[in-house]
């Protein structure tokens, strides 16, 4: 047995992580951006295989890696594992069918809640950040939903090793988890977001932005992107085009100069905080 993960804010690692190890202690697991996972399926033939979600689809980064290695797939025994905000329909479903679609045997699918990992906002249109004292409460405020939230993350992560610790004694008993594999969760996950929202997980993402005044050429999302997406010229980041939305470069940088979907980075979200 492996696991094999694609894992921004390290959500989909933990999880991974604590499934395979607790089935078999000596088991590698290992990251799909990694130079190792595919000499590591070859060899194998039982996966664990997790990704988080993204609008109730799998990452695009995560489908061409399917793709482009379809022949490792044939006759493979996968568990599928999908981490989520919220909701997902089908989540693991979306490349149980895929892997189905190469040979592979679909042993079962795994849902799991893991806390949000998007940590930028939209900036309030007409919002004046001039007046001292409106600042002062305004941060009080927030540093007070902070510490909820801290709460709120801990006990998210510790509902979703409970329910990886009940999977893994059915799965002992050869008994696998069915979570998005059925035609009604495929529904769910197409009506739910992917009809509405989901050409943003059908391409790489081209709108990630640097904020040049915040940026010090640290390099830290250089090294942290799965897609060698970013680089630094005359001391600044600078994106070319290729992100996988996986958040790891807005969420770890010092300056919190990286933004995505919104503007301004909030509470960047990091699990080792909450485990």
């Amino acid at each position: 047995m492996i696991g094999i993960y694609f894992s921004g804010s390290g959500n989909t690692k933990h999880c991974v992580e604590r499934l395979v190890k607790s089935i078999d202690g000596s088991a590698v697991v290992l990251p799909l951006d990694g130079d190792s996972a595919k000499a590591a399926i070859a060899k194998t033939n039982l996966i664990v295989f997790g990704y988080g979600v993204q609008y109730s689809d799998m990452p695009y980064f995560v489908r061409e890696f399917i793709i482009e290695n379809k022949e490792l797939w044939k006759d493979k025994n996968i568990l599928c594992v999908a981490t989520m905000a919220a909701f997902s329909g089908d989540g693991a479903g979306c490349s149980a069918r895929l892997f189905k679609k190469y040979g592979a045997n679909i042993l079962g699918g795994l849902h799991i809640i893991m806390p949000e990992t998007i940590c930028d906002v939209k900036e309030k249109k007409g919002e004046k950040e001039s007046d001292p004292e409106k600042l002062y409460l305004e941060s009080m405020q927030y540093e007070s939903k902070l510490k909820k939230l801290a709460e709120e993350n801990r006990k998210i992560i510790k509902q979703a090793d409970e329910k990886i610790d009940e999977v893994v004694k059915g799965i002992k008993k050869n008994i696998y988890p069915k979570d998005g594999l059925s035609f009604f969760a495929r529904l769910a996950g197409a009506f739910g977001q992917r009809l509405w929202l989901g050409k943003r997980s059908h391409s790489y993402n081209k709108k990630l932005k640097i904020n040049e005044d915040l940026c010090d050429g640290c390099r830290i999302c250089v090294q942290q992107c799965p897609m060698h997406n970013l680089t630094v010229q005359d001391g600044k980041a600078q994106p070319s085009g290729k992100c996988t939305a996986c958040y790891r470069c807005v969420n770890r940088c010092p300056k919190k100069a990286i933004t995505l979907y919104g503007d301004k980075v909030a509470e960047q979200y990091k699990i080792e905080k909450y485990c």
